[in-house]
């Protein structure tokens, strides 16, 4: 069938979900499927996507949901929210750790050292993400990595 561990894992786990009749977890898992193979077939030929690139996919339908939470949360939509954030924890189990604010500070300290940015200043903010991308990919919001650049950087 699939090459892929994660997959077969998404799979199986949705499998179990299904019997356990656990119904929250069987729906994440499934869109969580649903989206791993419409990326599959987006490109010009359909393929299997390898592992890194499924926890791409995992990454941004986790960051939908996070968005969607702060969305129903500030419109007062609690019961949605939570339902939201349900599937936001059950993605999370499937990705990296996520780095904290310190963690996120530390790393844009130590790269901003390490490419001689801090004498740039704002103009440096570009040098510093593309050296910190590798590092922070699939473990940190880009949002909240970028914030802390311009913040160190003074911009």
């Amino acid at each position: 069938m699939s090459n892929s561990g994660m997959k077969q894992r998404l799979h199986d786990d949705m499998t179990a979900a299904l019997k356990a009749r656990d119904e929250i977890r069987k729906s994440t898992l499934r869109m969580a499927l649903t989206a791993v193979t419409k990326a599959e077939v987006a490109g010009k030929e359909a393929r299997e996507l390898s592992d890194a690139e499924i926890l791409d996919v995992l990454g941004s339908e986790a960051k939908k949901r996070r968005e969607s939470v702060i969305a129903y949360r500030d419109a007062g939509r609690a019961e949605l929210a939570d339902k939201e954030q349900a599937e936001a924890d059950i993605l999370a189990e499937y990705l990296p750790e996520q780095l904290t604010a310190e963690e996120i500070a530390a790393l844009v300290t130590e790269t901003i050292a390490a490419t001689g940015a801090a004498e740039l200043g704002p103009r440096g903010i570009g040098k510093v993400m593309g050296a910190l991308q590798p590092k922070v990919k699939g473990k940190a919001d880009g949002g909240a990595v970028s914030t802390e650049v311009k913040r160190q950087l003074g911009a």
